[in-house]
C-alpha cells in the first residue's frame, strides 16, 4: 500500500478533487433546474395566459417581419436609384469619349453647370484676403 500511495499519491489526490468537484456541479444544476419543483411551474401558469402570450409573440413577429420587408424594399429602390445613375454616367462617358473629348472633363463640366445653375440664384460671397501659411523667407 505505501508503494502504491508514494508511486500515484498525487493522481489519486487530483482525481478525488476532480470527482468532489464533479458532484458539486450536478447537484447544483440538478438543484436549479425547474423540473426539481414539481407541480409549481405548471400550476402557475393558466393555460388562457399562455395561449394570450404565444398569440401577443406572433403578432411581434409579424409587426417586425413586415418592418424587415419595408426596410428591404426602400433598400432595393435606393439600390436600383443608385444603379440608374452609375448607367446614365457611364453611358455619359462613353459619348464623350465617342466625340474626343475627355469623360473626366466632360464630368467636371457637368458639376460646374449644376454648381453654377444653383450659385446663381444665390448671391456670391466674396472671399476675405488670407494670409499665406507660410512666410516669405
Amino acid at each position: 500500500v505505501g508503494s502504491v500511495l508514494s508511486s500515484y499519491g498525487w493522481y489519486l489526490l487530483l482525481a478525488a478533487v476532480a470527482v468532489y468537484l464533479l458532484v458539486q456541479k450536478v447537484s447544483r444544476s440538478l438543484a436549479a433546474r425547474p423540473g426539481a419543483r414539481p407541480g409549481a411551474a405548471e400550476a402557475a401558469e393558466e393555460p388562457d395566459v399562455v395561449v394570450r402570450r404565444q398569440e401577443a409573440l406572433a403578432a411581434a413577429r409579424l409587426r417586425m417581419q413586415e418592418e424587415l420587408n419595408a426596410q428591404a424594399e426602400k433598400y432595393k429602390e435606393k439600390q436600383r436609384q443608385l444603379e440608374e445613375e452609375r448607367r446614365r454616367q457611364k453611358i455619359a462617358m462613353w459619348e464623350s469619349m465617342q466625340e474626343g473629348k475627355s469623360y473626366k472633363g466632360n464630368l467636371k463640366l457637368n458639376q460646374q453647370e449644376a454648381e453654377s445653375g444653383a450659385s446663381a440664384s444665390a448671391v456670391p460671397k466674396s472671399k476675405p484676403n488670407k494670409k499665406p501659411l507660410r512666410g516669405g523667407g
